[in-house]
């Protein structure tokens, strides 16, 4: 049996390959070796099967390969022969069938146990107790040896695996610095329209200090204007008074004057 499944993988080992494919109402083929060399050939995979709407999986599942045999009992008899006289004889009507019918074989002589017969059963007995005795270690070195060989063929795709992994991770990870970058350009949008704000508030204020300074020059030059007439008028109301005082009214006007301190000594 272990022999068997080292040459034919398990259905199960050969679903993690992912390479396998499968044809409406097929089975596994007999020689399950050729699957395995087409994968490892690198041979294309067709696309996995998918069932119709009116296939009824429930009444009529696919037939699945076991990768342990059956339950047997007494070692060689199939479980379902012993659980398919329970309905109608119970649990001693397998046996009770079986010891009935080989006490019928052997009293009817239908089956004649030769000298050769007992030559089988020693040989049955060494078989039993070559697999009782050898049969862990050989299944455990088998399954070992089948597992390395079940790395070996997933090797590659358990790498596509990682690769495709890390292809999703960089995605998403290129899907985030994407959603940074519209943070970025409104950003940058929102620079623009300060720098704008900048340029337009210097402008009104070189505006403004145009406007002031020319201002600032009419209002120099009004009061430029004024000091120049008052100054001139001053001069000339000055000369012209000067031009008027003569010796005659400046002697009148002495006089006057000193009457006039007088007047006010006496009301003192």
């Amino acid at each position: 049996m272990m022999l068997s499944r080292l040459v034919r993988p398990s259905k199960s080992a050969i679903s993690q390959l992912g390479t396998v494919s499968v044809v409406q109402g097929s089975q596994l083929p007999a020689n399950s070796l050729c699957v395995v060399r087409c994968i490892t050939s690198g041979t294309k995979a067709q696309a996995p099967f998918k069932e119709g709407p009116e296939r009824d999986l429930v009444n009529f599942p696919r037939p699945k390969q076991l990768i342990n045999p059956s339950p047997v009992r007494l070692g060689v008899f199939p479980d379902s022969w012993f659980t398919f006289f329970y309905n109608k004889t119970g649990v001693t009507g397998p046996y009770a069938f079986g010891g009935g019918l080989l006490t019928y074989l052997l009293s009817k002589e239908i089956w004649v146990l030769e000298h050769e017969f007992w030559g089988g059963v020693s040989f049955f007995i060494m078989i039993i107790y070559a697999v009782k005795k050898f049969g862990p270690q050989t299944s455990a070195y088998l399954e070992k040896e089948i597992q390395n060989d079940l790395d070996e063929m997933n090797a590659g795709k358990i790498n596509e695996i990682e690769g495709y992994t890390k292809s999703i991770e960089n995605e998403k990870k290129s899907q985030f610095q994407a959603e940074g970058q519209k943070m970025l350009f409104e950003v940058k949008r929102e620079n623009i329209a300060l720098q704008l704000e900048a340029v337009y508030r210097e402008r009104l204020m070189e505006v403004y200090r145009s406007v002031k300074n020319r201002l600032d020059y009419q209002l120099e030059k009004t009061n430029a204007e004024r000091n120049v007439q008052q100054k001139h008028m001053v001069n000339w109301i000055v000369s012209n008074v000067k031009k008027a005082i003569t010796t005659e009214s400046e002697q009148e006007n002495i006089k006057k004057c000193i009457g006039d301190l007088k007047a006010l000594a006496a009301r003192a």
